[in-house]
């Protein structure tokens, strides 16, 4: 694949504006937390102040055991350095999806592993490890019981409701469809292999992603941690019980939660009163009813003192939702930098307050880079249409009308002569404001009729020219849909696998190489 463009995330308009203001530095109070050499250089000083030895000896002592065969020299070293005090974290996080689910899971970890690389490079008095949080107790697991190839969707069957790394793979049977599928793919045997090693009947879900993320980037010295861990909980008690307590999530996030729904309509996550879950058999949001609490969907309740006793004795048992999980990650790890898709963003950005009442370091926000693999034929078709990419990621029905109305008579007559009408009632409309009121209405009324008069006109020209050029038409929606899978942006749809069948390792290799680091990017890739 060789790199075709990049693209700006300013530039694009599907990206959601609160991101675009986020990084015009245009959103107040979050510039301290944009991607610059000054950032950096605060957050490291911060971060190191606020870490202390013993969380980060937990830390290692955790990772060392999650990870207990290290898989490269890269890895060995990571683990090793962290146990030093000059040495941060780089952070990115996702759900278990099945084989990563959609390729942008790929897409974040390249981005967190090249940001450490940059960072280590313009700091070198410092130290600086990807990490990939795996998300074992989210619940959701209809999000990422699947994915999706060109031509197949895969998927496995499971209870839900519980903590989905603790689920147990038992039916593997879509493995050997995929290995028809992909048997004579240039890539396909490694594919089925790296499958196959994961997914065994068994194992839990955890340890299937794991065994995989490691498979692939272990040599780029990625560490994987899995928070579902008592001595990692064992260090949010104080947090944890605050929230129970005194709703403290809710209240320290209100202000910025009102503002960015005056600002934008909503936020990406309305907090709760108490944003924990309780983990058995399943994961419960915890509700305070009263003077005592219980867990949703069950019947059963605790009063104060035998909850925070719960806490104290066994804070495994609790889980952070959405909006407490940041908080989780930034507490054991050494973190200065987070790596996340555009939804994520917006929601750590509703915890700035949260964090500085708990004199909590934030870390810096970095939107993902998004990519876009497109084959050369692909790119022919757009340049002989005289598209741009661009053109794929705003409103490509206004593109396409602007395509069958290019150079039409009858469109530009239309458009002269409106604007000769308007530019008659503009002079018109002057000597109408030295007579009385009610004549300037009449004038106004009947600029309004005429115009809309000529806009009718147009967009009965439009339908005629699409009924004319119905095959153009479908031709361009066709060429839209060669861009966009099932009407939405290619990384959200397809598998890594799509692209890895073909390029293997030289294909994660030159996504890396082209990443970009210090700007939010979409980055189009030919081949």
């Amino acid at each position: 694949m060789k790199l075709h463009k990049k693209i700006p995330f300013v530039e694009l308009k599907g990206i959601p504006d609160l991101i675009t203001d986020f990084l015009k530095s245009d959103l107040p109070g979050t510039e301290e937390h944009l991607f610059s050499q000054q950032n950096f250089k605060t957050k490291i000083a911060s971060r190191g102040r606020h870490y202390s030895t013993e969380t980060r000896e937990i830390l290692c002592e955790v990772l060392s055991d999650q990870m207990a065969e290290p898989h490269s020299s890269k890895q060995i070293f990571n683990l090793k350095s962290l146990r030093e005090s000059n040495t941060f974290t780089i952070t990115t996080g996702h759900q278990l999806n099945l084989f990563t689910g959609p390729v942008f899971f790929i897409y974040k970890i390249l981005q967190t592993i090249k940001t450490a690389q940059y960072l280590t490079s313009e700091f070198p008095e410092y130290n600086f490890v990807p990490v990939f949080w795996m998300a074992t107790e989210d619940h959701d697991f209809d999000e990422i019981c699947f994915f999706n190839t060109e031509q197949h969707r895969y998927e496995i069957q499971s209870g839900s409701g519980g903590a989905v790394g603790r689920i147990i793979l038992d039916n593997v049977s879509f493995i050997s469809r995929f290995e028809k599928e992909f048997q004579d793919s240039v890539f396909g045997t490694e594919l089925i292999l790296m499958l196959k090693e994961a997914y065994k009947p068994g194992t839990t879900l955890a340890a299937a992603t794991r065994t995989l993320v490691d498979r692939i980037f272990a040599e780029y010295g990625l560490l994987i941690l899995d928070g579902d861990d008592a001595r990692l909980k064992n260090l949010m008690i104080p947090a944890f019980s605050e929230e129970l307590n005194i709703s403290a999530l809710s209240h320290s996030v209100s202000k910025q939660v009102q503002f960015l729904t005056e600002r934008y309509g909503k936020v990406q996550v309305n907090p709760r009163e108490i944003n924990l879950f309780y983990l058995s058999a399943s994961r419960n949001r915890i509700d305070k009813l009263g003077d005592s609490y219980v867990l949703a969907d069950s019947e059963r309740t605790f009063t104060s003192q035998e909850l925070h006793r719960e806490l104290t004795e066994h804070p495994e048992k609790f889980s952070p939702n959405a909006l407490m999980r940041p908080v989780y990650q930034e507490t054991v790890l050494p973190n200065v930098a987070y790596i996340g898709g555009n939804a994520e963003i917006m929601y750590w950005l509703e915890l700035t307050d949260y964090f500085k009442d708990r004199n909590i370091p934030f870390p810096v926000l970095i939107p993902r880079n998004s990519f876009l693999n497109i084959t050369n034929k692909t790119l022919q078709k757009v340049d002989k249409n005289q598209l741009q990419i661009d053109d794929f990621f705003g409103d490509y029905g206004s593109v396409i009308n602007s395509k069958l109305l290019e150079n039409n008579e009858i469109r530009n007559l239309l458009k002269d002569k409106a604007g000769e009408v308007a530019a008659a009632f503009q002079s018109i409309r002057v000597l109408a404001s030295r007579t009385d009121k009610t004549f300037g209405n009449l004038v106004a009324a009947e600029e309004t009729r005429q115009l809309k008069s000529y806009r009718r006109m147009q967009k009965r020209l439009l339908r005629a020219e699409k009924v004319k050029q119905y095959e153009r038409v479908a031709a361009l929606q066709a060429l839209y849909k060669e861009v966009h899978p099932g009407n939405k942006w290619q990384e959200r749809v397809y598998n890594f696998s799509v692209f890895y069948s073909f390029g293997g390792s030289a294909w994660l290799k030159s996504c890396l190489e082209e990443m970009e680091v210090t700007q939010a990017s979409l980055v189009v890739m030919v081949d």
